[in-house]
């Protein structure tokens, strides 16, 4: 059964050092920022994040990064132009990176929620991204193998849930949400609107109560 927090603190509970947090966002647009400030003030450290990127600003996963919690970052697009958190962070040697493509990254935690064991994608192929990696010419076509990614805990926003857990999200905001959700032992998800079982859409519910574990309602959300 799917629980609804009354506060982000209370849903991010018992998040462990050393924990790998899946954290979605494309950018800001669907980051749960709430989730991630509750679990600045929780204390967890020793992190390692999964993310599409490495942080903006100085909010959400910056501010994560910022606070001296995160190991390791698995991300795609570690550098832009805003994230000089990171980029302090990684030139002075304080935090590790795997940078791994978008595709990669999406398939591989979606890889994780269908128990796949691994696969073979022809991205990365004769680049440092293949290196130690096992390869395989299928069909004339050079692959490289990917394993899965789990994560420990999914941090992931929506736009509503209700309280069996089923989500629907808004917009840009949904990007990596469902994979995420469907790769991790726990799932916890910031919500704009809480509803009652069967006031949902069926149809609209992207990603189904069994992956959701926690839920809590905050404010606003980007798309």
């Amino acid at each position: 059964m799917t629980t609804i927090a009354d506060t982000a603190a209370e849903a991010v509970a018992g998040i462990a050092d050393g924990a790998t947090v899946l954290i979605g966002g494309f950018g800001m647009a669907g980051m749960p920022v709430a989730l991630i400030d509750a679990l600045i003030d929780q204390g967890a450290t020793d992190l390692t994040v999964v993310s599409n990127n490495a942080g903006n600003g100085d909010t959400g996963l910056a501010a994560l990064l910022a606070a001296g919690r995160v190991r390791k970052v698995i991300c795609s697009f570690p550098r832009q132009s805003d994230s000089y958190v990171f980029d302090d962070l990684y030139r002075s040697g304080r935090i590790d990176l795997e940078v791994v493509p978008q595709g990669n990254l999406a398939e591989r935690m979606r890889a994780a929620g269908a128990g796949i064991g691994a696969f073979f994608c022809p991205t990365g192929v004769g680049t440092p991204l293949a290196d130690g990696k096992e390869t395989r010419t299928i069909d004339g076509r050079d692959y490289v193998l990917e394993l899965p990614i789990r994560g420990d805990v999914a941090l992931i926003g929506a736009h509503a849930g209700d309280r069996m857990g089923n989500l629907v999200y808004r917009k840009t905001a949904r990007n990596f949400g469902p994979v995420m959700a469907t790769a991790a032992a726990t799932t916890i998800a910031q919500v704009t609107h809480v509803v009652e079982a069967g006031d949902l859409d069926p149809e609209a519910v992207v990603t189904p109560g069994i992956y959701v574990d926690r839920i809590v309602q905050v404010g606003q959300e980007r798309a």
